[in-house]
């Protein structure tokens, strides 16, 4: 028996995500003046958000629904944008997308994180008995 449901490790993921998409964008952000430098994202097909959305389970009252099953792994994998390049000196950081990337990537922690405070607010619920 399992004393947690698979949700604590989902959103242990999320958080996962979250943080190496964090230090993806400061990285960019922080090298948007370098020469040459491509800019580097995380392959959403392989991310800590794919396994996170695979992990969802659903339930199908019809075959033909969708399921919320995806393939992804536990490691992050880091990408650069190749082929690319927005200034003159060879790099392509878009700071403009960076910024909104901040952005997104702040919304989605902490829609994670009060989500796994909720989790906690009820187990604490729990043990102390519904008081």
């Amino acid at each position: 028996m399992e004393l947690f449901s698979n949700t604590f490790q989902s959103l242990e993921n999320g958080l996962e995500y979250s943080n190496a998409k964090q230090k993806v964008i400061s990285q960019n952000i922080a090298n948007s003046d370098t020469p040459n430098y491509k800019a580097k994202d995380i392959d959403k097909t392989k991310s800590f958000k794919a396994e996170l959305e695979s992990s969802l389970e659903s339930y199908r009252t019809d075959e033909r629904h969708f399921t919320f099953k995806s393939e992804g792994s536990h490691a992050s994998h880091i990408v650069a944008q190749k082929n690319v390049r927005y200034n003159n000196n060879g790099n392509s950081v878009d700071i403009d997308k960076e910024m909104t990337d901040l952005a997104a990537n702040q919304i989605y922690y902490n829609a994670v994180n009060d989500r796994l405070s909720g989790k906690f607010q009820s187990l604490q619920n729990v043990i102390r008995g519904g008081k």
